[in-house]
């Protein structure tokens, strides 16, 4: 067990020292040059395909580079099982609220420590999620169908009449229809599993992460009830100053943690295809159609991020909770301005980067609604203002 653990952490120890220095470039054709600084070790990109599940491909990627830097196996989770369990919890809440609550595709990263901590974990090679030959993951229909089943129990207990005790197993058939039975028991790389023993086995205590964010509209170094739909189990995230976010991300990098991150992708100057996300200094609206052209092919002056203009955002609706992506690393321009860099969940050709992109401080700063990260990546002085040292 030692050597294993000494040859993992050996290998982690190579593989960082043999990114740092790289240098890449964010798409074809681009003047942008990246020096790599750190490069967290991370799991291959995957597809979420069609489904609004985003917030389980990054939260288990982020886990599986947890497992790694613990000095365990790697491992591919499966998105699926955690997807699959969610809709079931959303479903109960659903109706017992009588609708008066989210019901989607949609989730956060405590989705996953939550449905790990109750129902355990299991590997991709066990449970994909796909049924009969589908080789892409699309869960419109399974929404549609599962919102009118909801819906229908609604009516019912509107109608004052009794529940049937078998609608959650008839809601399990739904689910086994389109993303297939859950294993009670398994066999993985030798031996036997349940989901529960098998998620003990990775190391992972969901009571070792802590989301944040930075709102001005609730105190900070206090944990509230972040108002965004995919919130709808109601969690608390811990609130902190805007530089503390930033100095809160730099720090995990710095000391090899990598990041669940949450943030709006819907501005213009949010493009996956071109591996850029940046907050020009001049309006999108206001530029000139040869510097829209170039935008995300050449270094550009930025706009200076406050903590006004965040909550301004999230206030008015134009900074929203869009996606969830996994922060691996960091790398820095030609003029030495730092970018992280960002695992996605579309796939690998999906970009001229391999599945990553870079995300620049300011648009982090801007259109960030939350991060998970482990409790040791959090600064010491912060750890003590929000109490969790």
């Amino acid at each position: 067990m030692k050597f294993r653990l000494i040859l993992l952490l050996s290998i982690f120890a190579i593989y960082s020292k043999a990114q740092v220095n790289a240098v890449k470039s964010n798409k074809k054709g681009s003047t942008l040059k990246f020096s790599v600084e750190k490069d967290i070790t991370h799991s291959d990109v995957k597809n979420q395909g069609s489904t609004g599940t985003c917030w389980s491909f990054s939260s288990e990627s982020f886990l599986e580079s947890e497992v790694i830097k613990a000095g365990h196996e790697p491992v591919d989770l499966a998105e699926m099982f955690i997807a699959r369990k969610a809709y079931e919890e959303k479903a109960e809440k659903y109706v017992r609220m009588l609708g008066k609550t989210n019901f989607g595709q949609g989730g956060e990263p405590h989705d996953v420590m939550n449905m790990m901590n109750k129902y355990g974990a299991l590997p991709q090679e066990v449970y994909t999620g796909l049924v009969g030959d589908q080789k892409k993951y699309d869960h419109s229909e399974l929404e549609s169908v599962l919102k009118a089943f909801c819906d229908a129990l609604v009516k019912t207990v509107e109608a004052g009449r009794p529940l049937s005790k078998s609608w959650k197993s008839a809601m399990g058939a739904i689910l086994d229809s389109y993303l297939g039975k859950v294993p009670e028991k398994f066999d993985y790389k030798g031996k036997s599993y349940t989901p529960k023993s098998f998620s003990a086995s990775l190391g992972i205590n969901p009571e070792d992460y802590v989301e944040i964010t930075s709102f001005t509209h609730h105190p900070f170094y206090q944990k509230f009830m972040i108002e965004i739909p995919d919130n709808w189990s109601d969690d608390l995230v811990y609130n902190v100053p805007l530089d503390e976010l930033e100095a809160i991300a730099d720090n995990a990098i710095a000391n090899n943690y990598s990041i669940e991150w949450a943030s709006d992708v819907s501005e213009k100057y949010f493009s996956h295809k071109s591996g850029l996300a940046i907050v020009p200094e001049k309006d999108f609206s206001e530029m000139a159609q040869v510097d829209k052209d170039s935008l995300f092919l050449r270094p550009v002056v930025e706009k200076t991020i406050t903590q006004e203009m965040r909550q301004e955002g999230f206030d008015n609706q134009t900074t929203q909770d869009d996606h969830g992506m996994h922060i691996t690393g960091m790398v820095a321009d030609q003029t030495g301005k730092k970018y992280y860099v960002v695992k996605n969940s579309w796939g690998n050709d999906s970009n001229d980067n391999g599945g990553f992109f870079y995300c620049s401080k300011a648009y982090f700063r801007y259109k960030t609604t939350g991060i998970m990260v482990n409790k040791k990546a959090v600064p010491a002085a912060i750890a003590k203002k929000l109490g969790i040292m």
